[in-house]
């Protein structure tokens, strides 16, 4: 009989928001049927309150980070996270009670509002916390690979989780070539205690008959089985331009391109509504940003560069200048994190991303959108589709002034960073979504409000 299926992370977040959500459902009915005066308690009132907590609470969590597994994993953390986001969800919530319906409250029921909202959450957590650490955490895994010239040891480091925990840890490593009786029994022995089969494999036809047997029958137990690119992309919302599967289908699975008017419709109405936006805050940062420079940034205001749009075409790019008037005096190069070039007033541009807001102006003119990969410049591109496989493939889309490269990965420095990135776009290009969008907004709002990044 095989063990119970381990539960995979998607799996706990749902959990975990199941749990949250009863707890905030039972605040909310205790301020809606309870804490509200008489005079004010209308049910269509109790049902836009309950409806507009719900959904701030789940903002927050998600712009707050919430739902990260590995900060539950501390007692501490968890206790304190849901603590400091339940009191400001009271906050806000209050804040808009007051002002949008001007509510007043019975004091009694309300003190129980403020006092039981962080404490249950925080209890929640705790319980789920200690849970987790009785349950088994981690799936084990069973890693089948066909070729010796794989870099084993960077694909376990991925599995196991070297930048983050990924709650798998490769417990058996196993040759589709191995074929000696000796190695079949201790294979045999060694499946009842994997949870997961990963396969890495040039070409799944290459599979010996007698291990698509083990596999099938793995599948009927209950046991997950799934390919190293799947695991790659489900794990890190990327995908592995250095898989070993070469097959250009299996990274991207293009597709027949088909109109998708919600898309193209949601697309639109962002790019208008965060221009105008934008192009206002812009318009209102130009006087502040040149006083300073001024000042602590003498030179031009605007820096402009050509850039490497759609369908490889060049256009120009605008940007309030961080750096020094003659910053690639000896050649063009790569901006990194502790940059001599970048003068201090031009730190407080990036830190808060200020520099990036004269983009709008391309946005306006078409050759960007909001939301896409970042461009590039043609000297830095032509050298990384030499050396990165597929680094094309991300000029089929309007770059953006955002990306999920750019919400999810560091600053560009390297060769590295910009396979890493690569990696991210191409998990974009395969999966636009208006959800997806959605998460780049909410994201790239927690970068610049936190100054979270480079």
């Amino acid at each position: 009989m095989s063990k119970p299926s381990v539960l995979n992370s998607i799996e706990r977040k749902f959990i975990l928001l199941i749990g949250d959500l009863i707890m905030i459902i039972a605040s909310l009915n205790l301020l809606v049927n309870h804490a509200i005066d008489e005079k004010y308690s209308f049910v269509w009132v109790k049902i836009q309150i309950s409806v507009i907590g719900l959904l701030l609470f789940l903002f927050l969590a998600y712009i707050l980070d919430f739902y990260n597994l590995e900060k539950l994993v501390r007692r501490r953390a968890a206790i304190s996270q849901g603590i400091y986001i339940s009191l400001i969800f009271i906050f806000i919530l209050l804040l808009i009670c007051i002002i949008l319906y001007d509510i007043s409250f019975w004091r009694i029921p309300l003190l129980s509002f403020l006092l039981l909202t962080p404490i249950q959450v925080a209890l929640w957590r705790l319980l789920y916390s200690n849970l987790f650490k009785i349950i088994p955490f981690t799936k084990n895994v069973l890693l089948l690979y066909d070729s010796y010239d794989l870099n084993l040891k960077e694909i376990i480091e991925k599995i196991n989780g070297y930048e983050t925990n990924t709650f798998y840890k490769v417990k058996l490593t196993y040759h589709i070539d191995q074929t000696a009786l000796s190695d079949r029994k201790s294979f045999a022995a060694a499946m009842q205690k994997v949870d997961t089969w990963i396969i890495n494999t040039q070409s799944y036809d290459n599979i010996p008959s007698y291990l698509q047997k083990v596999v099938l029958k793995s599948i009927m137990e209950g046991k997950e089985v799934i390919s190293y690119t799947s695991f790659y992309e489900n794990t890190y919302e990327a995908l592995p331009i250095n898989s070993h599967n070469d097959s250009f289908y299996e990274i991207l699975q293009l597709r027949n391109k088909k109109i998708r008017y919600l898309q193209s419709l949601f697309s639109f109405t962002i790019n208008f509504g965060l221009s105008l936006f934008v192009g206002i805050i812009f318009v209102l940062c130009i006087p502040f940003v040149f006083v300073f420079n001024f000042f602590f940034n003498r030179g031009p205001l605007f820096y402009t560069q050509k850039r490497v749009g759609q369908h490889g075409k060049e256009f120009k790019i605008y940007k309030f200048r961080s750096m020094v008037v003659d910053a690639e005096k000896l050649g063009a190069k790569m901006a990194t994190k502790n940059d001599s070039r970048i003068t201090p007033f031009g730190k407080i541009l990036r830190l808060f991303r200020i520099d990036e807001l004269p983009q709008i102006i391309s946005v306006i003119k078409g050759d960007m959108r909001f939301i896409g990969p970042r461009p590039e410049r043609k000297v830095f591109v032509r050298e990384l589709v030499r050396m990165i496989p597929y680094y094309n493939i991300r000029h089929l889309i309007k770059p953006g002034i955002t990306g999920w490269a750019q919400v999810k990965y560091k600053y560009g420095e390297n060769l590295e960073d910009s396979t890493r990135k690569l990696e991210y776009d191409l998990y974009y290009i395969k999966n636009r979504s208006i959800m997806l969008d959605l998460r780049i907004i909410f994201k790239t709002f927690t970068t610049v409000i936190f100054s979270r990044g480079v």
